[in-house]
C-alpha cells in the first residue's frame, strides 16, 4: 500500500489524487477515534503517515506536524467534554504542572532503539488488558482526584518527558493510569487528557523548534488539519455527548492496542 500511495502523492509537491484522499481519510478516522476519548491522536497519525512517503521524512518533521494536529483535535475535544460538564481542574492541574517542564526537556532529546519500542508496547498492552478486565464494571465506582501527591507529580513528569522525546501528547499514557487508579471516570479522564495533550503538544513544538528549527510546511499541514478538524469534532461530540462511560473506556482500549501493535510490528520488520 505504501508504494501505491506514493504514486499519487510526493511530499513537498502539491499533487493531489486518490492516494492523498486516502491519507486524509485515514487521518480523519484516527481523529474520530482518538478524540472520542479526549486524545489528540498523535500515535494514530504516525500509523497513517508511516504508510506513505511522509514516513520517510525526518523525525523532527513528523513530531512537529503531529503535535500541530494534536493541538487542533485536543482543543475541540476539550470544548465538548468541558461543555458537557466532565472537566475537573482539580484532576488536571497536578498532571499538567509536572508534565510541561519535562516535555520541554524531552523535546530537546532524540532517542532510538528497538528495546524502547518493545518495552513501550508491553506497557501499552498491559494497560489495555487491565482496562479490558474491568470494562464490565457495575457503574458504582467511586472516583477521587489525587491532588498533589508525590506519585502524581512523578507520573506527570515521566509522561511529559517521554512525550517530548517521541513526539506524542501523552494522553495514551495518562488516561489508563487515571482510570485504573480510580482518580477519574472515563469521561472526566478524557476531559483532563485533552488539556494535558494540548499543553504537552504546544510545549514540545516550542522546544523542538528552538533546538532543531521549525519544520512544519503549512502547505502540507493545512489539508491534514482540515481532515482531523472534521474527525475531531465528530469523535469528541459523540464521546462527550452520547457514548456511555464504558464505551469511552472501550475506545481507549482499542487506541492502546493500535499504538502498541504498530510499534511491535515495526520492531520485527513487518511495518514500514
Amino acid at each position: 500500500m505504501r508504494g501505491w500511495v506514493q504514486v499519487f502523492f510526493h511530499c513537498g509537491i502539491g499533487v493531489y489524487g486518490l492516494g492523498f484522499g486516502l491519507i486524509l481519510l485515514g487521518l480523519m478516522l484516527m481523529a474520530v477515534l482518538y478524540s472520542s476519548i479526549g486524545h489528540g491522536g498523535a500515535s494514530g497519525y504516525l500509523v497513517v503517515l508511516s504508510l506513505t512517503s511522509f514516513g520517510m521524512m525526518e523525525p523532527i518533521w513528523l513530531k512537529q506536524n503531529v503535535w500541530c494536529l494534536n493541538l487542533v483535535v485536543s482543543s475541540i475535544a476539550f470544548y465538548h467534554y468541558r461543555n458537557s460538564g466532565f472537566h475537573d481542574w482539580g484532576l488536571t492541574i497536578p498532571f499538567v504542572i509536572s508534565s510541561v517542564p519535562m516535555v520541554l526537556i524531552g523535546s530537546y532529546m532524540r532517542v532510538d532503539g528497538a528495546l524502547y519500542d518493545v518495552l513501550l508496547s508491553f506497557v501499552l498492552l498491559l494497560a489495555a488488558w487491565r482496562l479490558f478486565s474491568t470494562v464490565d464494571h457495575d457503574g458504582q465506582d467511586v472516583y477521587e482526584a489525587p491532588g498533589f501527591r508525590r506519585e502524581v507529580l512523578g507520573i506527570g513528569g515521566g509522561i511529559g518527558f517521554a512525550s517530548g522525546v517521541i513526539g506524542l501528547g501523552g494522553g495514551i499514557f495518562l488516561s489508563p493510569l487515571i482510570i485504573l487508579k480510580k482518580w477519574g471516570s472515563p469521561k472526566a479522564t478524557a476531559a483532563t487528557a485533552s488539556v494535558f495533550v494540548w499543553l504537552n503538544s504546544a510545549t514540545g513544538l516550542i522546544g523542538s523548534s528552538v533546538s532543531e528549527g521549525f519544520g512544519v510546511e503549512f502547505s502540507d499541514l493545512a489539508p491534514f488539519a482540515v481532515a482531523v478538524l472534521i474527525g475531531g469534532f465528530l469523535g469528541s461530540r459523540y464521546g462527550a455527548g452520547f457514548a456511555p462511560e464504558n464505551r469511552v473506556r472501550a475506545f481507549l482500549i482499542l487506541v492502546l492496542v493500535i499504538a502498541s501493535a504498530r510499534r511491535v510490528l515495526g520492531v520485527v520488520g513487518l511495518w514500514p
